[in-house]
């Protein structure tokens, strides 16, 4: 590891102070072994974590039949907005009372369950859609965010829209 090369000493003057000159020589070969175990150790994991990217399958929209009519009590639209803001509404647009609600767990991920529990208890089965609108102005993260509450909550349907006029208008 370490080697000191001890030299005699001469005799010194009478007066002077007796200095002795030591050969240091230390030997590097742990602090690389220590540094390649370091870089294969950051190697190893930088290639553990390789981001990982969600699937959304998008059907072919040219000779679609509704077999099964979406009921409108079944219906839940939510509209994703600037600054966390969710407005959403219950049934169909036309007859849409809007309120507001955010990603706290107490907001959206309560508001699915709750619904997609009415809609169980009414219906006998999981006939629960959820249908995602967002905004110009609301980020892409929002969007992912409400995927994986629907994913949390095992949304069997749901739907990326695009939202109305009407809907722009509203929230411009």
């Amino acid at each position: 590891m370490a080697e000191v090369n001890n030299n005699p000493t001469k005799k010194a003057r009478k007066g002077s102070a007796i200095f002795s000159k030591k050969n240091l020589r230390i030997d590097l070969t742990p602090m690389v072994d220590l540094g390649f175990i370091l870089v294969t150790f950051f190697v190893f994991t930088t290639s553990l974590s390789e981001a990982k990217a969600m699937d959304i399958v998008n059907p072919d929209n040219s000779n679609i039949k509704i077999k099964d009519p979406i009921c409108e009590s079944c219906v839940l639209t939510v509209l994703l907005d600037r600054n966390n803001k969710i407005w959403y509404y219950e049934g169909m647009e036309k007859d849409a009372v809007y309120k507001e609600t955010g990603f706290e767990p107490t907001g959206i991920r309560k508001l699915i369950a709750e619904k997609k529990q009415s809609v169980f208890n009414q219906f006998n089965n999981d006939r629960f859609v959820l249908v995602i609108k967002p905004m110009a102005q609301s980020g892409f993260k929002n969007l992912v965010d409400i995927i994986d509450e629907s994913n949390i909550n095992v949304v069997k349907r749901y739907y990326i829209d695009e939202p109305s006029a009407a809907e722009i208008e509203r929230f411009k």
